[in-house]
């Protein structure tokens, strides 16, 4: 499974987390995401490192997208979808 694959998903699992919720928690969306068996154990840990709290679609992506870049694997694993940001993935 490519690394873009394996985001897209992440990505499934977040959508499914926030169905009809405007607010959800971080422990949720792992949940979700540990379902997901072509979600890799390496992805899932991105999770781990948001603080622990509720957090809106686009607050979640955004601090995913942090680590991902605090890692420095933006280039090679993508970033997540912004919702409602027309392809700006910078929160606010």
């Amino acid at each position: 499974m490519t690394d873009q694959a394996a985001l897209d998903e992440l990505q499934q699992a977040i959508d499914e987390a926030f169905a009809g919720r405007e607010r959800v928690s971080l422990r949720e969306v792992y949940l979700r995401a540990s379902e997901h068996v072509h979600v890799p154990a390496d992805l899932l840990a991105h999770l781990n490192e948001p603080p622990e709290d509720d957090y809106t679609r686009a607050e979640l992506t955004a601090a995913i997208n942090d680590v991902i870049r605090r890692r420095g694997e933006q280039d090679s694993l993508g970033l997540l979808e912004v919702p409602g940001s027309d392809g700006d993935d910078s929160p606010g």
